[in-house]
Order: structure tokens, then C-alpha cells, then sequence
């Protein structure tokens, strides 16, 4: 661990360390939008490409210390309404594009924020809108996020452990066919002997899947915030990275030994055959996805798009009947090709021929520099026309080490 700060913090890494997508966000750009993405909208799409859905909920109760995302802690249930109903809307419009237009969904995912914080009927109301726009009857996957119990301010989470175990078995009595449980590593306060305890917990209930997030601090976050400027607000112990690889490791073999099987860096899972994760899967395979909601991504005819990141930009834009579009980039064919290998690494193991088909790429040669660099560093176990295989300790490092097979033009520049 780092040496501490005055606040008491361990003094981390302040900044993005997860990778999300490829190129950086960072050469996103709003000049996209009329270049790029609208012709892209307007183009017929690709037959054998599938499309997703993805709703952003921005709403909680308050606000964790580490979260980075776009939330709203302040809305009355009006607002929410309004909100809802722009959402509705926003869909409406990108279902008479030509791209969009006429195609189901493959999958459905709400995320937020937390869409759990919407009450049944406005969730049922948001649901009948759009779905009498397309049916989601034959959706591979409808995934919602819920955050379980009620608040709590010592470790900066919005709920505690009854809770959790309450919401869960609730679940599990609807017959929901997957529940995933999340777990961050290297909360504010963490512990081995609490970490520990959080493992066999989760062992216990037995989900379907689990996954597992290292703490990462953007420089938007509460944490973040308080150890660059020093207030002193944020007090207690603060993972560094080695611990924080440690925990998962030790999580894993746990989850392993109760009969889970570890499917990418951050998930586990209890039957392969059953479980599965078509939203994650479609888009690290260049699925197209509408992205709706304030700050929302998408990807639509081989461009990616955000949307306004402010309540207000983007509900005004809904309101005057424009795409809330804010920014857009558009790769290029050898930049998909490293998109979809940067994050199907990810999963731990991937399959050249699939590169070679869909690219024409020969991925072993093309990156034979980066894999022998991983390979001498302990981080790869294979790499050979049959498969690319990370090692465990890759494994739980692979956001650190994906940056090696940008462009040149993409390393050390800005991610967001």
C-alpha cells in the first residue's frame, strides 16, 4: 500500500484505470456529430449486426464517494416524470431513424444511477412506451440494476448487508433466471478480515453470477476530490492496487472452490451453460446499441456517440426533437479490430480465427511485440493461431495492461 496522506488516505492513483471502449473518449469530438454520426443514423444497418438498448436511470438516494458516473440525488418525483417521459421520447425519435427503425432489440440493459430507485409504476409506465414502440418480446436479455437497501455513512454505500441479503431472497422468490451480485474491491475502509467476511457472504446465497470490481478513483469522485485538494473530509484506509489485485485473487480461488468459474477479470459464474452476458458479449463483438438518457453512449453503424451530459442540454434537445447527440467519433477499420481485441481480452482468452475472419487480421502476428512483452512479464500463457490466454495474475491486472495495443497516437493522452 502507498504511503498515507494527511487525511489518513493511502495515496493511490488518481484517474481512469478502467477501459471501457477504444479510441480514447478523449478524441471523441462534437464536430462528429454532423460529420459522422447523423449520416451514420441515416444509413441502412448491417442484417447481421445485432442491436441493444441501454437506458441510463441517473437517479440514488445520495451519491457513493466513489462513483463517477452522471446521478442526481435532488429530483422530486415530478422531475423524475418529466424525466421518464424524455426518455420515452428520445426513443421514439431514434426509432424512425433508418438504422434504428424497424429492428427488436437483442437485449435490453437499465442502467444508472439506480433504476431500482423508480417506483413500479413509473417503471411500468417508462416500459409500456417503449415497448409499444418494439417489442422486446424476443430480447436474449433484459438486465436491471437494483441497489437493495437503504442508507448508511460509514463507508460512503447506500445500503448494508441485511439489506442485501433481504432484496436478494426476494428476488430469488420472484424466479428471477439470473441474479448477478456485485462487490467492489478496495472500498473506503476495507479490510482483510472485512473482505473476507463480504466473500462468504456471497458464497452463501449462492447468485448465479458475481462480479468483481477493483476500486478505481476518476477525478470526479468524492475520494478523488478530497485527496487532490487535501480537505481532510474523506477519513480511513485506502486499498492500493497490489491489494486490491490481492482481494480479488483470493476471491476468485474462494468462488472456484465453491464450484463458480471465473469468465472474464471481473466476473464468476456458477454454470456457463446457463449464465451469460449477452449485453457484455454483443458489444465487445461490435454489437450496435441506442444509448438513451443524459450522458449516454452508444454505438450505431460503426460510429461511437455520447449524449448531452447535463439534465438540461439534453432534455432540451429531446424537447425541440433532436437527437440529444453531444459527441461522436468514428473509427476506422484497423481501430475496430483493436477495440474488439482490447476488450474480448477481457474475458481472459480469446480466439485469433475470429479476427481473422471478421478483420482479415492475423492478431499473433500483428501484435507479436505486445504479446511477447506480456508473455516475458508472466502475463500470457498462450498466444498461437488457436488462442490468446491471459494468465491469472493478467488476468487481474488487464485494464493496466490493454494500453499496449493502441495506436501510437492514442498512448498517454487523455482517456476521457
Amino acid at each position: 500500500m502507498a504511503d498515507k496522506s494527511p487525511t489518513g488516505l493511502a495515496e493511490p492513483d488518481v484517474g481512469s484505470y478502467f477501459v471501457a471502449t477504444y479510441p480514447p473518449f478523449s478524441v471523441w469530438s462534437a464536430e462528429a456529430v454532423e460529420r459522422d454520426a447523423k449520416p451514420a443514423l441515416q444509413a441502412p444497418p448491417d442484417a447481421a449486426t445485432p442491436l441493444g438498448l441501454y437506458l441510463h436511470i441517473p437517479f440514488c438516494r445520495k451519491r457513493c464517494h466513489f462513483c463517477y458516473f452522471r446521478v442526481y440525488t435532488d429530483k422530486n418525483a415530478q422531475e423524475i416524470g418529466r424525466y421518464l417521459d424524455i426518455l420515452a421520447k428520445e426513443w421514439e425519435m431514434y426509432a424512425r431513424q433508418p438504422a434504428i427503425a424497424g429492428r427488436p432489440p437483442n437485449f435490453v440493459y437499465f442502467g444508472g444511477g439506480t433504476p431500482s430507485f423508480l417506483s413500479t409504476p413509473q417503471l411500468q409506465g417508462l416500459v409500456k412506451r417503449l415497448t409499444a414502440v418494439t417489442s422486446w418480446n424476443h430480447a436474449e436479455e433484459i438486465t436491471f440494476e437494483c441497489e437493495p437497501g437503504t442508507l448508511t455513512e460509514h463507508n460512503g454505500r447506500a445500503h448494508r448487508s441485511p439489506e442485501i441479503e433481504t432484496a436478494y431472497r426476494f428476488a430469488r422468490s420472484l424466479e428471477f433466471p439470473q441474479i448477478n451480485i456485485d462487490l467492489i474491491a478496495g472500498m473506503l475502509g476495507e479490510t482483510d478480515e472485512n473482505w473476507q467476511r463480504n466473500i462468504e457472504k456471497t458464497v452463501a446465497l449462492e447468485p448465479d453470477s458475481i462480479t468483481i470490481y477493483q476500486m478505481e478513483l476518476p477525478y470526479n469522485t468524492t475520494i478523488s476530490k478530497d485527496l487532490l485538494q487535501k480537505t481532510g473530509q474523506m477519513t480511513g484506509s485506502l486499498a492500493g492496487w497490489d491489494t486490491k489485485r490481492r482481494w480479488v485473487e483470493g476471491a476468485f480461488a474462494a468462488l472456484e472452490r465453491a464450484g463458480y468459474h471465473i469468465g472474464s477479470a471481473y466476473t464468476a459464474v456458477k454454470d456457463p451453460r446457463k449464465t451469460t452476458f449477452i449485453y457484455r458479449d454483443r458489444l465487445w463483438q461490435g454489437a450496435d446499441m441506442a444509448g438513451l438518457g443524459v450522458a449516454s453512449f452508444g454505438h450505431v453503424n460503426g460510429v461511437h456517440i455520447q449524449n448531452k451530459d447535463t439534465w438540461e442540454s439534453y432534455s432540451e434537445a429531446v424537447d425541440r426533437g433532436e437527437l440529444p447527440l453531444a459527441r461522436a467519433y468514428r473509427p476506422t477499420a484497423d481501430e475496430r479490430m483493436r477495440r474488439e481485441l482490447i476488450l474480448q481480452l477481457k474475458l481472459g482468452r480469446l480466439r485469433p480465427a475470429y479476427f481473422a475472419d471478421k478483420y482479415q487480421v492475423d492478431i499473433v502476428r500483428e501484435f507479436a511485440a505486445p504479446f511477447a512483452s506480456l508473455r516475458a512479464e508472466g502475463y500470457l500463457t498462450q498466444a498461437d493461431p488457436d488462442a490468446v490466454a491471459l494468465s491469472r495474475d493478467g488476468l487481474l491486472r488487464v485494464d493496466s495492461l490493454l494500453p499496449r495495443f493502441f495506436r501510437p497516437e492514442h498512448t498517454n493522452i487523455r482517456y476521457t
